[in-house]
């Protein structure tokens, strides 16, 4: 059996300002978010299942990211994301991974970035030095969604609409 993917997306740029939760994409946020719907179709890494933080700039960002991939997707918004803890993130995918092949997470930063950094360890290190809005990092993982520790970074992209 194939691993299954693993894909951490942080959301696209959004407007400053008003209540955090409710902050909606801006202009360049809509075109990124748009842009990693193409890269990942692109790339054949368009997901199975998605589970997105409930803020507004996420829900948005996964809403562009699924139309430009042109794919009906199983999507689940999952407020653990929002509380922006790589314990919640790692409890979300295990929860919610099931049988999927291919699992985006879409959340919000320092959180999604620090655990793209613990599933990579040295060998990623590098690659995952940033982590802008509308990053993706891709991750081949073979022992299933509850135990990430053989996880493998295959790519990383930053995209720009």
């Amino acid at each position: 059996m194939a691993d299954a993917r693993l894909v951490l997306v942080r959301h696209a740029k959004a407007e400053q300002g008003g209540r955090d939760v409710d902050r909606p994409l801006n202009a360049r946020g809509r075109a990124d978010a748009a842009a990693v719907g193409r890269w990942l179709r692109d790339q054949s890494l368009v997901p199975d299942r998605a589970v997105v933080s409930p803020s507004r700039r996420t829900r948005q960002t996964w809403e562009l990211c699924a139309a430009a991939a042109e794919a009906d997707i199983d999507e689940a918004v999952e407020a653990r994301i929002y509380s922006n803890s790589v314990d919640n993130l790692r409890r979300v995918i295990a929860d919610r991974g099931g049988d999927a092949m291919t699992l985006a997470l879409v959340g919000h930063n320092p959180s999604v970035h620090e655990l793209a950094l613990e599933l990579a360890g040295r060998a990623g290190a590098e690659e995952l030095q940033e982590f802008p809005t509308a990053t993706v990092a891709v991750f081949s993982v073979a022992g299933g969604w509850a135990d990430l520790s053989d996880a493998t970074l295959i790519s990383v992209a930053t995209c720009r609409g």
